[in-house]
């Protein structure tokens, strides 16, 4: 069991509390096993009515996962790093298709990999410090951990947008789009966890005893000029529709998306089309891990960790620089299946 997760019981009520502060929480191999372990042990134990997932200490509930591990890997063999997101993954799918009711604590800095654990919970309670975005696109990386089902899913193309951006969205956004189920005032935390230690039988109506006012989504405003900017799923598209309009806003917006890999975005907008018409989350899953086994062994991924996370000069140099280079063959190599034998898998007795 490592010490990176602490997993204790509280009354009827499973405690999940991430504890990696020097890291924001970002998830290891070890930690994902020792959550799954926690969760399949649960899942048949009567004593426990409901499981919450928080962090123990920090500024932020879960910053995503070892990125520079898993860059590290790809640019050997890249087994550690599939290792990772096969674990990963199958913690995902497991909360997704949890029969007991499951809460997340989304305060702080909720991010890649946080994003996977706590948007399949049931019960999402995002606070005034909730920061939620899947920034991949700009470490060459994608929206994993099921983004390419999340995201495909909100309204307009908000989830295009976000994937491509790496917008980050605060509590009261989160609320508005259906990303979080609650609004909480980080103050009324630990009253709240009180309460369902409680009564776990009745999670949601726990939580939903301490929501407040929540505040104006800042998003909604923007939400006619997404939908009309990032409309097409291909990306000189929304590039050019981007230069075409001259509003502060849409200028901003393609300063940041020049900064990302044109790979990435490309890769990511056909994700999303693709996870909307999926008809299970097993099936995202499966094909995510495909998609991640490839990527993560690409130049782009093992130069925006570089950049970003090692070196930190925030000066990536991608190839190819621009969306028209990226040839629709490239993409295909990095969607093909896995062999038999090498595809991602649920746990035994863990299906939908």
């Amino acid at each position: 069991m490592t010490s990176d997760v602490l997993i204790t019981r509280d009354g009827g009520l499973g405690r999940i509390r991430l504890n990696r502060p020097k890291a924001i929480h970002a998830l290891t191999r070890e930690m994902c096993e020792a959550m799954s372990e926690a969760l399949l042990a649960w899942r048949t134990d009567e004593a426990i009515q409901a499981v919450v997932i928080d962090h123990a200490e920090g500024r932020g509930f879960c910053a995503g996962g070892d990125v520079v591990m898993l860059a590290r890997s790809g640019a050997a063999d890249g087994a550690d790093a599939r290792a990772f997101f096969h674990a990963e993954y199958r913690l995902n799918h497991l909360l997704f298709t949890y029969d007991k009711p499951t809460v997340a604590i989304m305060d702080g800095i909720t991010m890649g990999g946080g994003v996977g654990i706590s948007l399949p919970c049931q019960v999402r309670v995002a606070t005034e410090n909730t920061r939620l975005a899947m920034p991949e696109t700009g470490i060459g990386l994608f929206p994993d951990v099921g983004g390419g089902w999340y995201l495909s899913r909100l309204p307009g193309r908000v989830g295009q947008f976000m994937a491509l951006t790496g917008a980050r969205l605060d509590g009261a956004e989160c609320k508005y789009l259906g990303l979080a189920t609650h609004y909480v005032e980080q103050a009324s935390l630990p009253d709240l966890l009180d309460r369902l230690a409680k009564t776990p039988g009745r999670a949601a109506g726990a939580v939903g005893a301490f929501g407040g006012t929540t505040p104006e989504a800042r998003i909604e405003k923007n939400l006619p000029a997404i939908a009309k900017l990032f409309a097409s799923d291909q990306l000189e598209d929304v590039v050019a529709a981007l230069e075409a309009e001259e509003t502060d806003w849409a200028q901003t917006e393609l300063a940041t998306l020049k900064s990302k890999s044109p790979l990435s975005c490309k890769v990511s907008l056909r994700l999303l089309a693709e996870g909307a018409a999926r008809a299970s989350f097993e099936d995202e899953m499966r094909a995510e891990y495909a998609l991640a086994s490839h990527v993560v062994q690409t130049h782009d991924f093992i130069e925006g960790v570089r950049a970003l996370l090692i070196d930190k000069d925030n000066a990536p140099r991608w190839m190819p620089a621009v969306p028209e280079a990226v040839l629709d063959e490239t993409l295909d190599q990095l969607f093909a299946p896995l062999p038999p034998g090498e595809e991602w898998t649920a746990f035994p007795d863990v299906s939908r």
